[in-house]
């Protein structure tokens, strides 16, 4: 009867804690939430190809998910929206939110939702969709980071990558590219937290 009993009772045990342990599994994925405090989403731009104009998203909200153990099941998210672009000159970012620009009535964000991930070296391999001025494209992004940090008991993680792309994809006026080059750079620095 007491050999019952303990049978009964360990494997109640190995139940319980293969139930555990199956949900640790089912959750394997951190999220994160944008901390806009302490990221930026800036770009630049030739100018006359002889120099570069400089500027900045000053709106932008984004979430990731890491699975470090399956980092496919990784997402990453970020949205942009266009008419809080800063150049530090106010008539250039008014002429940027017009139609032959960012058109931002029509377009008032700039997406990127990632369709697929995969571990490399240093950081993650990011491909998916890019939609800016009501196009969308492919793209594959290349962030570097991702090492967790706590501080005053919230965890945080960063990555940084640089992206070209060119306006004319996109459906940007054609007579609106000469003076400022086809091709701009955007440069992300995002910082996740979460509890």
């Amino acid at each position: 009867m007491i050999r019952r009993n303990f049978t009964t009772c360990l494997m109640s045990l190995v139940v319980t804690l293969s139930l555990c342990g199956a949900g640790r599994l089912a959750v394997a994925s951190d999220d994160y939430a944008y901390d806009l405090v302490h990221s930026s989403v800036s770009f630049k731009a030739r100018h006359l190809d002889i120099s570069w104009i400089h500027g900045r998203f000053n709106e932008v909200e984004g979430k990731f998910s890491l699975d470090r153990q399956d980092p496919t099941k990784s997402a990453f998210q970020l949205t942009i929206k266009a008419d809080s672009v800063d150049t530090a000159n106010a008539a250039r970012d008014e002429h940027l939110r017009q139609p032959d620009y960012f058109d931002t009535k029509q377009f008032p964000t700039i997406e990127f939702k990632s369709t697929s991930v995969k571990a490399i070296e240093g950081g993650y391999e990011v491909t998916g969709d890019f939609t800016m001025h009501g196009k969308t494209k492919e793209v594959t992004l290349t962030l570097m980071g991702g090492k967790e940090h706590t501080f005053k008991d919230v965890k945080r993680v960063a990555f940084s990558t640089e992206l070209k792309l060119k306006r004319s994809d996109f459906g940007f006026d054609k007579n609106a590219i000469g003076p400022i080059g086809d091709e701009a750079i955007i440069i992300i620095d995002c910082e996740g937290m979460r509890k």
